[in-house]
């Protein structure tokens, strides 16, 4: 989702004048620009619900959507011009976030909503033309690159081919530690699990996403279930709960929320951003998310997500963003951008 200079300045206006008439957001704004560019300026902006209205016809007044810190598109070089100490930031875990959320009726716009309905039908138009046998292997080749993506992400420094090597052959990478290798089998054995029972991921729960977690992190000195002590995220100082029961009921309610939603793609979406948000266990908590995602896109018979073409840093930061201003905006955009790319390039 874009948004002009000119959407982005009636949007700043309304921040400080809410309720305000669009003759008086056309005065305010003082730009050169006719009344009727406004009119049509804020109807791209109610389309993308980052402006709602109240009142009915000459009496009809715009406020900033509720969803708006949500929705609003940030440039993450903009952002990251600022150093952490000074950036203005959400430094705690915020208790309304997933309440706000569910008054937020959907986290895409009508055109993402579209762009990402014809991939699907591209998508399920292949695989009814291809045999068991190539479907099977089609998907080995995506569970390989986001065996290796997702790891690389967490630091992993196993390659693309040495990842393929190591899942196909049982070699590992001479100069990676053990660990390195672990992680990347585990991944794959958490991929294999979610094809064997997708019915686990019919309705998210906490213990569904503790067995994807324990998949994950199998011999790697990682502690299983919801973690009873502080975490610290490198990069932002963003604090996540830190109080073992206060976590289990962010997560009970992060999973209601998934399971309230209809479309496939916001439950995707919201189960990467809530898990990481969250950050339930003492480590792994990012690479849960990236494959509970890909457990409900799965479930649900749709193209998985293998986020080969991701930037780690990208990613990164996209998460970050989320995490200090609850904006779902950069990590949006590279949902979208990965969704069309695996059903471009598998299958």
């Amino acid at each position: 989702m874009q948004v002009s200079a000119l959407g982005t300045e009636i949007c700043h206006f309304l921040q400080d004048h809410p309720g305000t008439s669009s003759s008086e957001i056309h005065v305010g704004i003082g730009q050169m620009v006719s009344y009727a560019t406004v009119k049509r300026e804020l109807q791209e902006l109610l389309a993308n619900k980052l402006v709602a209205t109240t009142g009915q016809g000459k009496g009809t007044k715009y406020v900033l959507h509720e969803g708006y810190d949500i929705l609003f598109p940030v440039n993450p070089r903009e952002y990251f011009q600022k150093a952490l100490d000074q950036r203005s930031i959400k430094n705690t875990y915020d208790f309304k976030l997933i309440e706000t959320l569910s008054r937020v009726d959907s986290l895409f716009t009508a055109q993402e909503k579209v762009k990402l309905q014809e991939l699907q039908n591209t998508f399920n138009q292949r695989i009814t033309s291809l045999s068991p046998q190539v479907y099977k292997k089609e998907f080995e080749r995506l569970a390989i690159d986001l065996s290796w993506k997702s790891s690389q992400i967490e630091g992993n420094t196993y390659t693309l081919l040495e990842t393929e090597r190591l899942l196909q052959e049982k070699i590992t990478a001479s100069g990676r530690t053990k660990d390195e290798a672990t992680m990347v089998l585990n991944h794959k054995a958490a991929i294999d699990f979610i094809m064997e029972h997708p019915e686990t991921f019919e309705r998210l729960s906490i213990r569904s996403i503790e067995e994807i977690h324990s998949i994950l992190i199998a011999e790697l000195n990682i502690s299983r279930n919801i973690r009873h002590s502080r975490v610290g995220i490198t990069g932002t100082n963003y604090r996540p709960l830190d109080n073992e029961y206060q976590i289990n009921e962010a997560l009970h309610d992060a999973c209601k929320l998934i399971n309230q939603r209809t479309n496939v793609f916001e439950k995707a979406l919201l189960a990467l951003v809530l898990i990481s948000y969250i950050q339930p266990f003492e480590d792994g908590n990012k690479r849960t998310a990236r494959i509970i995602c890909n457990a409900l896109l799965i479930h649900a018979r749709h193209c998985p997500l293998s986020f080969r073409t991701v930037d780690p840093i990208t990613f990164k930061e996209a998460m970050l963003i989320f995490y200090e201003q609850n904006n779902v905006s950069v990590i949006k955009e590279i949902f979208v951008e990965q969704y069309a790319f695996a059903v471009e390039t598998y299958f």
